[in-house]
């Protein structure tokens, strides 16, 4: 047992829809897209990660990119297995020749279905684990930015994702209220390349948005220290020549308008669900915002403004769900919400 052990690797995986982010010795050793890009008449994988991100959009026909992960769940297994063992070995300097037995914590959405629950449990296991447990990404982005999940004090949690938006009220080690909603980062992506095409005839993809989405995404139009207007370069939709628009956070802020108002619902909704004591504790202590969507400038400000509540962004919001999994991973047989 104490040389099968002497082998035994412990990670924690975000595995996200954007983004897949793994902890390994307490230190996030991997933080790369979800994307795979495979030869279309091969079938073989050409590259993972950053390196596959950079062809998204820019392939062949006998190329193509896929995304594994689709609204916070495993949608291709065979492509989410591959990516899983690629960016696994991302942690090692050199290959081992015997891959090493390993013991990992994943985080997943606090919706998932029972179905989707085990192929992310499938994948692991054909990606090389020996030992899985599971954790919700909004129980594990309380444990990673700090709060005592076991005591008997309500903390509100939002995650919001790439793929989905996790709203949760936490107490006791389990989960009171919450609400799990497969609206996130990618539509946003998704309205700012909308709105580009409707207001400046400008075709762009999925990449470009989500520069724009970072340069000159807001959640308000009235924002401390805005930033500079941002050049969009893009198809024009009717001439079909290359073009380039200048566009404001004031736009991206509209564009971005009725999603927010869909996770601002989602919100109200778990906080009309939660106990009367437990929302004593929501008024002193505020709402925690984590995930890269809580990035998008304004948005703590937005929340406050709708709930009449404290909203703090937490520091390093993007690795909170793989730190509170890295800390559940020490606490393996101890925590009674790790999912087997």
């Amino acid at each position: 047992m104490g040389l099968f052990n002497f082998f035994m690797r412990e990670i924690a995986m975000d595995l996200g829809t954007a983004n897949t982010i793994i902890m390994y010795n307490d230190k996030v050793v991997v933080d790369e897209p979800s994307i795979v890009a495979i030869d279309r008449t091969t079938d073989k994988v050409i590259a993972v990660g950053k390196q596959a991100m950079m062809m998204h959009g820019k392939t062949h026909e006998n190329i193509k990119t896929i995304r594994p992960l689709r609204d916070g769940v495993i949608a291709d297994f065979k492509v989410a297995e591959y990516m899983m063992r690629e960016m696994i070995n991302k942690i090692y300097k050199r290959k081992p020749i015997f891959p090493p037995a390993l013991k990992i914590v994943i985080g997943i959405p606090s919706g998932i279905t029972e179905v989707e629950m085990r192929a992310v449990r499938d994948s692991a296991e054909q990606a090389g684990a020996r030992e899985i447990r599971l954790i919700y990404e909004p129980m594990a982005a309380a444990i990673g930015v700090g709060l005592n999940v076991m005591e008997p004090t309500g903390h509100m949690i939002i995650d919001i994702g790439g793929g989905t938006s996790e709203i949760a009220v936490i107490a006791l080690g389990g989960i009171v209220s919450n609400k799990s909603i497969r609206i996130a980062g990618d539509d946003f992506n998704a309205d700012i390349e909308e709105y580009m095409r409707k207001a400046h005839n400008l075709s762009i993809g999925e990449r470009t948005a989500e520069l724009v989405k970072i340069e000159v995404g807001a959640a308000i139009k009235d924002i401390e220290n805005p930033p500079k207007p941002f050049p969009v370069q893009g198809r024009h939709v009717v001439t079909g020549i290359p073009v380039e628009e200048i566009v404001t956070h004031e736009e991206i802020a509209e564009a971005l308008d009725k999603t927010i108002s869909k996770i601002e619902a989602a919100i109200l909704g778990a906080l009309e669900n939660t106990p009367p004591e437990l929302s004593a504790d929501i008024l002193k202590n505020g709402i925690y915002l984590t995930g890269g969507g809580s990035l998008l400038r304004g948005l703590d400000k937005r929340i406050s403004d709708k709930t009449k509540l404290k909203v703090q962004r937490v520091e390093d919001p993007l690795h909170a769900v793989a730190r509170g999994a890295a800390i559940a991973l020490k606490n393996f047989d101890n925590y009674p919400f790790l999912l087997k």
